[in-house]
């Protein structure tokens, strides 16, 4: 394990320094890969470890914070470069540095999807939050189906906008390790500086009933936080969460909010 994670998943040295704790932004290529479930079983994880995490969701959905805040034991916030002032987001992403070892962040639809407005069409998009912020990018790529074709993917993500950070890949729903071998490799043949973080087996997540207006709330799970313990007890056998945690950065170009 990184020598800035210790094995007990203690605090950080740097927040440990009165420094702002390091950040990450979960998204995938688009919506249904599993992007929402894999942040709460994080989130679920790293609280177990130890680690104190503040939750953010990108956009103004209300449903999945629901889910964040009840995962790792504290209120999540929306981030949204489209609907806020730039001072409002900084404050609030300096808000969550202070109060936590980590700030994770779920995004919203696929990485680049946001408002067409001013010949863009990407504003407001989980891109244009990490992109701000500086906080890199793990991507969660629903493999299956996929093998070699994976790394395209990957690399047409990571090479789409200069000023972002695709760190990182998670592959989800891998049939076998022999599965999770190809999708590595081809990761590595197409983009070697995207670190590929592990394989979640299909089926090892756990499943969140929706409806036409999207998941059914926290609220309505009762044994929620039950199913939540049990994948984030195992999420640590396919997923290096070391090296995912060794990935987060601190938030830049934040200091208008101090």
């Amino acid at each position: 394990m990184p020598t800035r994670w210790a094995a007990s998943c203690r605090v950080p040295p740097a927040h440990e320094a009165g420094m702002s704790a390091p950040g990450v932004v979960i998204a995938a290529p688009s919506s249904g890969s599993g992007k929402t479930v894999l942040t709460i079983t994080l989130a679920r994880h790293l609280v177990r470890r130890g680690l104190r995490v503040a939750p953010a969701k990108v956009g103004p959905d209300y449903i999945d914070p629901a889910f964040l805040s009840r995962a790792a034991g504290g209120a999540a916030v929306n981030l949204d470069t489209w609907a806020m002032r730039p001072g409002t987001l900084a404050a609030l992403a300096v808000a969550l540095a202070r109060q936590a070892d980590l700030v994770l962040v779920e995004g919203v639809m696929g990485l680049f999807d946001g408002v067409a407005t001013d010949g863009r069409l990407d504003a407001g998009s989980t891109a244009d939050l990490a992109a701000t912020t500086g906080w890199p990018v793990v991507l969660v790529v629903d493999a299956a189906g996929m093998a070699a074709s994976a790394g395209a993917l990957v690399a047409g993500f990571a090479r789409h906008r200069p000023d972002l950070a695709v760190a990182g890949v998670v592959f989800n729903r891998v049939g076998s390790s022999a599965h999770g071998e190809l999708l590595a490799a081809a990761v590595a043949a197409a983009c070697p500086d995207v670190a590929v973080l592990g394989t979640v087996r299909r089926g090892a997540l756990p499943t969140l009933p929706s409806r036409h207006l999207g998941l059914v709330q926290a609220g309505e799970h009762d044994d929620l936080d039950a199913c939540l313990d049990a994948a984030a007890g195992s999420l640590g056998d396919g997923l290096d969460v070391a090296a995912l945690l060794a990935l987060a950065r601190p938030a830049r170009n934040l200091a208008a909010a101090d």
